[in-house]
């Protein structure tokens, strides 16, 4: 038998509700759950502690403003420190995407915060005359200062992970370019065959584009230290002391650790939600590269017979449920499927941005929602990419030799030596006997034996300039 439920009844403007008796939420926060059972997940745990750190911030400035009883600020403070240790993640019931600009979610915060402070006080919870969760708790703020702020710190706290992420995928990709910088592949254009190059340069060129990826979202970290605490409801700062609106964000920018500033036109940081645009930009762009290297390796690695064949992925798993031993390439794949995944949230994104109107954004919830799951996920993605497998890809040296040696864009380095025309009509018959590059050259005498090993000479064709230019000068004498 089900053991019986004690609740305590609470009410807000709406009407009255029963709430469990033992809950730190209250009647709001119970309210948001039932009108807002979208996506069955919870605010992520770091927005969460992101909203205790503001909520112990707010308690200190506006005890030295004078306007917070040290008892009550004390215990809302230490209420708030438990909160940012994990220690109530289950009282948080609010689905990540709802209504009201995410009042739910700053109520949420509030009413577990004053039912701890409460007990810390000998009282019990719900019983708001000893603290209260709008008037002490939520003094001096508004959810529209509140929320982009948090949001801001949990971007922040959330890029940490996934820039160490990438940078060990850098670092691997380098180390990749190195171990395979003496292996000569053909270099492809539109999927068909172009000059030779090394298979080295191939991942450098990878390591080079996820560095670039790395400093965008460095320099974009900037767009979110500026914050609108202080703001209120829509700029004007209503209900804030002088003291408050002056100290608030230093003080919370001692408790995060972040530069943090205020913002110069708390109007516009109120109302406007570029910053985020930008970061999901950068995020998006991330997302694109991380799924075209995919693509690539995807290809280089096809076969392992009736494909390009020349480099092999780690086998991760089983390939099919019905043909033996093949091995598909899934780590790539997850990795593409989370790019698209990053894409779409980056076009809710810019979409619930550009939907704010006048003087506030009510979207910002699904701004986050989308925010920290692609940040999250792609910090996921890259981890797994670089673990199962980046530092596992091994080259098919003799696969690539042979395709050099059997296409016919090397002879693009011949054209110096026997000029266009002529190195188009050998490349065309080529491709219609089969003959080889080499052995047509040979046989018109276009260039002797020792000449041909100079010009096609593997690094040199893989180096900037003329292969072979010795010939030519020579030739010129």
């Amino acid at each position: 038998m089900k053991e019986k439920e004690y609740m305590r009844l609470e009410s807000d403007s709406i009407g009255t509700m029963e709430v469990p008796e033992d809950a730190y939420y209250g009647v709001q926060a119970l309210r948001a759950k039932e009108n807002f059972p979208i996506t069955g997940t919870k605010l992520h745990p770091v927005f969460i502690k992101n909203l205790a750190k503001i909520k112990r911030a707010a308690a200190i400035t506006n005890r030295k403003a004078g306007r917070l009883k040290p008892e009550i600020a004390n215990a809302i403070e230490a209420s708030a420190n438990e909160v940012i240790c994990g220690m109530f993640d289950k009282e948080f019931i609010v689905d990540g995407i709802q209504g009201g600009a995410g009042t739910s979610a700053n109520m949420n915060m509030n009413e577990v915060i004053a039912n701890r402070a409460i007990e810390m006080l000998c009282g019990k919870k719900g019983d708001y005359t000893i603290v209260h969760p709008n008037d002490h708790v939520n003094m001096a703020q508004s959810t529209n200062d509140v929320i982009p702020t948090a949001g801001k710190l949990t971007v922040l706290d959330l890029l940490k992970p996934l820039d160490k992420s990438l940078s060990l995928l850098t670092d691997a990709l380098y180390d990749k370019a190195a171990a395979f910088d003496h292996i000569v592949k053909i270099g492809r254009t539109q999927l068909e065959d172009a000059v030779p190059m090394r298979l080295g340069q191939t991942f450098h060129s990878y390591a080079t584009m996820i560095s670039r990826d790395r400093d965008r979202l460095t320099k974009v970290r900037t767009e979110m230290y500026p914050v609108n605490m202080g703001a209120t409801a829509i700029g004007t700062a209503i209900n804030t002391s002088p003291f408050y609106l002056d100290n608030i964000v230093p003080t919370l920018g001692k408790i995060t650790g972040y530069p943090l500033t205020q913002a110069d036109d708390l109007f516009d940081a109120t109302e406007n939600l570029d910053g985020f645009v930008r970061v999901s930009s950068c995020l998006k762009a991330c997302a694109v590269n991380l799924s075209k290297m995919c693509n690539d390796l995807r290809i280089l690695a096809s076969g392992p017979k009736a494909g390009f064949g020349e480099i092999t992925l780690p086998a991760m798993q089983n390939g099919s449920s019905i043909m033996p031993g093949k091995v598909n390439p899934v780590i790539p794949e997850v990795v593409s499927q989370v790019a698209f995944h990053i894409i779409g949230h980056d076009t809710t994104i810019t979409m619930a941005a550009e939907a704010g109107q006048l003087e506030l954004n009510a979207f910002e919830p699904i701004v986050f929602y989308c925010m920290f799951q692609s940040i999250d996920t792609l910090a996921y993605a890259v981890q797994t990419f670089v673990d199962n497998c980046v530092t596992g890809i091994t080259a098919n040296e003799t696969r690539c030799r042979y395709l050099v040696e059997n296409s016919v864009g090397i002879i693009t380095a011949i054209c110096p030596h026997v000029g266009y025309q002529k190195a188009a009509d050998i490349a065309k018959k080529a491709i219609r006997t089969g003959e080889s590059v080499r052995s047509l050259i040979l046989k018109e005498g276009l260039l002797n034996e020792e000449q041909l090993d100079h010009v096609l000479d593997p690094v040199n064709m893989t180096e900037p300039g003329i292969s072979g230019k010795e010939i030519l000068m020579a030739n010129d004498k």
